[in-house]
């Protein structure tokens, strides 16, 4: 994909999506259905993975001309030359993707039944925090997962799962236990992507495992107990009630450091396997058992966030290929190992797993 001077953050991620399969399955099977003459975001990313998939040369490469365009008016942060985030990009495509499917559902339900006026289509929401901290303008807080909530509109609204939930949405389950009464209380929240702390020296399923890590809520951050009818100190950990077919992962390597007066990129070195078995699973977990295989990388490479580069790795018919923008190179496995991170804490640049897609093995 041609580089429109700063659109290195899109092109990765377009090109790990292309190669999740269940997706660009769905993306095509809407290009043949979708007969409307309006123009969305998804219309043109439809239009875009139609172009890739009946290339006929080898070689070349296609200018995402006509989405970057429409990514531009339907967002204003990324209308600019500026250096973007390709999660806060992913968090925006996926959810945005979602309304889309979402209001043009309602708009054929209301046409059907002959209604007219009320809100086609429900907005879901960009990005939410499971705990209330996301990403914003792509710098990590501390949040733990990204949340696309399927509103429903005032008039035929649908709450019935789109494809994209199919593909993306897992559920998380977050129990909380009173050290009084030692009631448990569970809630349950979807998301569209996990967001994972990264230590140094580590792996993802460590990573995966602090993410569930238990937590103390004391203080001034005691639980209010129903049971009790009063705050107590409790005890909280997040685990994975529901599996997505597609995982995606975010390593949350730019953070804020106070020395600094700024957010710094954290280049630990954190292994991601070709295999992943999520072992963080609640009891009454739907697939705990899912196996998941590494079907793509979006990569970053600099010093810091608001400098660098994005490229990816994807898998395809068993080979592995690095894409950096219109340049291809056929990788071994072997190689995925230099995007693992630095063993060393000192700030250089560097090339980093940022965003890891797994599929489940159960879909392929």
């Amino acid at each position: 994909l041609v580089n429109f001077g700063n659109t290195c953050y899109s092109n990765s991620v377009l090109q790990a999506l292309y190669f999740c399969r269940p997706f660009r399955e769905k993306v095509l099977e809407y290009k043949a259905k979708n007969r409307r003459t309006k123009e969305t975001l998804l219309s043109c990313l439809a239009d875009l993975f139609y172009s890739i998939a009946t290339q006929k040369k080898k070689v070349g490469s296609i200018a995402p001309k006509k989405f970057i365009a429409r990514l531009r008016k339907e967002k204003e942060e990324f209308d600019n030359y500026m250096q973007q985030d390709a999660h806060e990009f992913l968090n925006f495509l996926i959810n945005h993707i979602n309304e889309i499917i979402l209001a043009e559902r309602n708009q054929a339900k209301t046409a059907g039944s002959g209604g007219g006026g009320g809100t086609a289509g429900g907005k879901a929401a960009n990005g939410i925090a499971a705990n209330g901290n996301g990403t914003v303008n792509g710098l990590d807080g501390t949040g733990g997962c990204s949340i696309g909530n399927s509103g429903s509109g005032t008039t035929g609204g649908s709450t019935e799962p789109t494809w994209v939930h199919e593909i993306f949405q897992g559920i998380l389950t977050s129990e909380t236990r009173c050290l009084n009464c030692e009631t448990v209380s569970s809630k349950d929240e979807n998301f569209f992507d996990l967001q994972v702390d990264v230590d140094q020296n580590t792996s993802i399923t460590h990573c995966l495992r602090c993410f569930s890590n238990t937590e103390t809520l004391c203080s001034d951050n005691k639980f209010k107990c129903d049971n009790c009818c009063s705050y107590q100190e409790a005890q909280k950990r997040m685990r994975v009630k529901k599996l997505p077919m597609i995982l995606a992962l975010h390593l949350k390597r730019f953070k804020y450091m106070e020395q600094y007066n700024r957010h710094i990129k954290v280049s630990h070195r954190v292994v991601f396997p070709l295999e992943l078995r999520l072992f963080n699973t609640s009891d009454d977990a739907v697939n705990p058992d899912r196996l998941y295989d590494l079907m793509a990388v979006v990569i970053h490479c600099g010093s810091g966030p608001n400098r660098g580069h994005y490229i990816s790795i994807v898998k395809s018919h068993g080979f592995w290929l690095l894409f950096d923008d219109d340049m291809v190179d056929k990788i071994e496995a072997s190689t995925i190992e230099d995007f693992y991170g630095l063993t060393s804490d000192i700030q250089k640049s560097s090339e980093t797993g940022y965003i890891l897609f797994y599929q489940s093995r159960d879909c392929a």
